[in-house]
C-alpha cells in the first residue's frame, strides 16, 4: 500500500490515546493547568464518573480572546518561554492536553483575563476535533473548561471505562494528590450534584490530615533534609503506623505527583529495619531538585521522572527518613492505644460470664485474689525496689492460670520517666508500668529484642561485636548443604561475633558467640542463620543483610516470654527503652508497648 499522510483529526485522536486514558487523566491535565495559572480556588464538577461531564473552574489568570484559538492547537503553550526542555518550572509544558481532549469529546473553554479588568470573557468549542469560532460569553476572571461526552469520538476507548463509581474515585485520587502538593489552594469536587471533596486552604500537615486521616497527622514525623542543592521535606509515619499496601505513599518532585520505583525502593530501604516485608509505612514526601538534574519529559502523562544522580537522591531519602525515625526515640504510634481501647470495649458474651454473676454490691462473689504484695521504697537511683515481692499461685476463677507480680506503691518520681515505673508482670510476659498520667503495657520479649538489636548494630559500627568463648564447643548437626553454606560465610559470621569450625560431615562446632546474646539456644540460632543464608542467596553478602542477620541473633538473645523478672529488671528494661532509639517497635514493626492515658481508662469504666 502507498504511504500517505494521516488526517489531522485522526492524528489528534491517536495522540489523545497517550495523554487522555480515562476521565481522571483529563481532570489531572485541567487541574494542573489551573494550578499553573495561579488559581487559589479550583472546583471540579463531574457526572457519571466523568463520562458525560467534566467541568473545571478556576480563578487563575485566564486567557484573552487572542489566546483562546491557540490554546486548542497542538503543541501550543505559554509554559516554555525560552523553548527550554531542561529547566521546566510548570506542571504542564507539552501543549497536548486541550487539543487531545477536544479530539475525543465536546470541549468548551470559557475564559476572561484577570489582569485586564476591561476585557470581556470569550468562549471556544471543539467538537470531535472541529473548532468553532470565538464567541462572547459571560464569566468572572479565570477559566472554565467543560468536557461533555468524553470518548464519544473514539467508541473503542469508551468501552474500556470502569463503573462511574470507580472512575469518580480515580478522579478524587488525582485531586487529592495535587491538593497535597498545593495546600494553599482550595479544592472542591462535586459528583452527580453531591459534594464529595471539599478541601479549604490549610497548612501542609493539616491538609494531609484532611486527606490521610487524623492517625497520620498525630503520628507523622517531619522530614527535612538537604544535600547538594536537593531538598527533601514532608511527613512520614512512625513505623508502628503501617498498612498492608504502599498505596498510602505519596511522592512529589518539584510539586509534581510521580510514581517512581527508585523512591519506593528508598523508602523500603529506610524502613526495612523496622517493618516486616509485607508492611508499608504511610508517608508524603516532597523532593525539590534543580530542574536540570531531573527529566520530567519521559512520558506524556508526566507521572514518571528520571534523575541524573539516582544514587544521590536515594541516599537523601534513606538518610532523611532514618534520621527522623531515630529522632522519634522510643515513641510509638498513638493509634496502638486506640486499637487497644477498641479491643477492651468489645462486648463480652453473656455465655462467658460466671453463672452467679450479677451487679456488684460491694462484696466479692468469689474470694478476692491476694497477691501478698507489700509496700516498697524507691532507691537512690529512682528505681522501685519491693521489700517483699510475692507471687499468688492460687488460680483466679475469672482467669484460670493467670499469675502476676504486683507492687502496691508506684515510683513517686514516675513523671521523670516517660515509660513510668514497673508495677506488675502479667503472665510472665507483659510489664505493667504506671506513668504520671496513665499506664504502659510492655511486651518484654519484643522490647528486649529491639534493645539487643540496637546494641549489636552499634557494636558493629564501633568496630565489631564482642565475642565470648565457650568452655566447650557446641556441636550443631545440620544437613551437609547447610554446613557448606555456613562455612562459606565463616569470615562474615566471625565479624558478627559467631565463630564456627567444621566438625566432620553434617556438623559444625561453635567456638564463640556474641557476648550480647548471653545465654541462648546456640543450636537453634545456627540453624536459623543457615536458613537466612538460603533466603539471601549466595551472591548476597551477610554485610549487605546485616540488619536481618542481627535481627535473627537479637531474637535469640532477648528476654523470652515466660521468664519472671524482678522489679529491678523490669525498671531497668523501661529505662533502657527510654534511652534507645526505635524501641517503640520491634524488629518487625509491631509495637513494643501500649500507652493508655488516665482519661482513656476512666472512659472504659464510665467515669467520664
Amino acid at each position: 500500500m502507498q504511504i500517505r499522510q494521516l488526517p489531522e483529526t485522526l492524528i489528534n485522536q491517536i495522540a489523545a490515546g497517550e495523554v487522555i486514558e480515562r476521565p481522571a487523566a483529563a481532570v489531572k491535565e485541567l487541574v494542573e493547568n489551573a494550578i499553573d495559572a495561579g488559581a487559589s480556588k479550583i472546583e471540579v464538577v463531574i457526572r457519571e464518573g466523568g463520562a458525560s461531564l467534566i467541568a473545571v473552574s478556576d480563578d487563575g489568570i485566564g486567557m484573552s480572546v487572542e489566546e483562546l484559538p491557540l490554546a486548542v492547537e497542538r503543541h501550543a503553550t505559554s509554559k516554555l518561554p525560552d523553548n527550554d526542555l531542561v529547566n521546566i518550572a510548570s506542571l504542564g509544558f507539552r501543549g497536548e492536553a486541550l487539543p487531545s481532549i477536544g479530539a475525543v469529546s465536546r470541549l468548551t473553554i470559557t475564559s476572561r483575563p484577570r489582569k485586564d479588568v476591561a476585557a470581556d470573557a470569550a468562549s471556544i468549542t471543539v467538537d470531535g476535533g472541529k473548532k468553532s469560532k470565538i464567541s462572547p460569553a459571560a464569566h468572572a476572571p479565570g477559566t472554565k473548561v467543560e468536557i461533555r461526552d468524553l470518548f464519544y469520538a473514539t467508541p473503542a476507548r469508551l468501552k474500556f471505562l470502569k463503573s462511574p463509581r470507580t472512575e469518580a474515585q480515580n478522579i478524587r485520587d488525582v485531586i487529592e494528590r495535587l491538593a497535597m502538593a498545593y495546600p494553599d489552594i482550595s479544592f472542591k469536587l462535586v459528583h452527580d450534584e453531591k459534594s464529595v471533596l471539599d478541601l479549604p486552604s490549610a497548612p501542609r500537615l493539616e491538609r494531609l490530615q484532611q486527606i490521610m486521616g487524623r492517625d497520620f497527622a498525630e503520628n507523622a514525623l517531619q522530614i527535612n533534609a538537604e544535600r547538594d542543592g536537593i531538598k527533601l521535606t514532608g511527613y512520614a509515619a512512625l513505623p508502628t503506623l503501617n498498612r498492608g499496601t504502599n498505596q498510602y505513599q505519596y511522592f512529589f518532585v518539584n510539586g509534581r505527583p510521580v510514581r517512581d520505583k527508585l523512591m519506593v525502593g528508598a523508602v523500603r530501604g529506610a524502613y526495612m529495619d523496622f517493618l516486616a516485608y509485607d508492611r508499608h509505612p504511610m508517608l508524603c514526601l516532597f523532593l525539590d531538585i534543580p530542574a536540570g538534574l531531573v527529566d520530567v519529559n519521559v512520558h506524556p502523562a508526566k507521572a514518571e521522572v528520571r534523575f541524573q544522580d539516582s544514587a544521590l537522591v536515594r541516599g537523601l531519602l534513606v538518610g532523611g527518613l532514618k534520621h527522623a525515625i531515630a529522632e522519634a526515640g522510643h515513641r510509638a504510634s498513638t493509634s496502638v492505644a486506640g486499637q487497644t481501647l477498641q479491643a477492651f470495649q468489645t462486648p463480652i458474651s453473656q455465655q462467658h460470664l460466671p453463672l452467679n454473676s450479677g451487679p456488684w454490691n460491694g462484696e466479692y462473689r468469689h474470694s478476692p485474689p491476694s497477691y501478698g504484695a507489700t509496700r516498697g521504697v524507691a532507691d537512690s537511683g529512682g528505681y522501685y525496689a519491693a521489700s517483699n515481692l510475692a507471687l499468688d499461685t492460687r488460680p483466679d476463677p475469672f482467669a484460670p492460670g493467670a499469675r502476676a507480680y504486683v507492687q502496691e506503691t508506684p515510683l513517686q518520681d514516675n513523671d521523670v520517666f516517660p515509660l513510668g515505673a514497673a508495677c506488675a508482670q502479667l503472665h510472665e510476659t507483659y510489664i505493667v508500668a504506671q506513668t504520671a498520667d496513665g499506664l504502659v503495657l510492655v511486651d518484654q520479649h519484643a522490647a528486649h529484642e529491639r534493645l539487643v538489636y540496637e546494641k549489636m548494630k552499634q557494636a558493629m559500627a564501633d568496630g565489631g561485636i564482642a565475642r565470648q568463648s565457650l568452655l566447650m564447643p557446641e556441636i550443631v548437626e545440620l544437613d551437609e548443604p547447610s554446613v557448606e553454606r555456613l562455612l562459606s560465610r565463616k569470615n562474615e559470621l566471625e565479624e558478627l561475633g559467631l565463630s564456627i569450625e567444621s566438625f566432620g560431615p553434617g556438623a559444625v562446632a561453635v567456638q564463640e558467640v556474641p557476648s550480647l546474646l548471653g545465654i541462648t539456644d546456640i543450636r537453634l540460632l545456627v540453624r536459623d542463620l543457615a536458613d537466612d543464608i538460603v533466603t539471601y542467596g549466595q551472591t548476597v553478602s551477610l554485610k549487605e543483610k546485616l540488619e536481618e542477620v542481627c535481627s535473627t541473633m537479637a531474637c535469640h538473645g532477648s528476654v523470652r516470654a515466660g521468664r519472671r523478672l524482678t522489679p529491678e529488671e523490669m525498671n531497668a528494661l523501661l529505662r533502657q527503652m527510654e534511652k534507645t532509639p526505635h524501641s517503640g517497635q520491634c524488629n518487625h514493626g509491631r509495637p513494643t508497648y501500649v500507652e493508655l492515658k488516665l482519661h482513656d481508662i476512666e472512659k472504659l469504666f464510665g467515669r467520664k
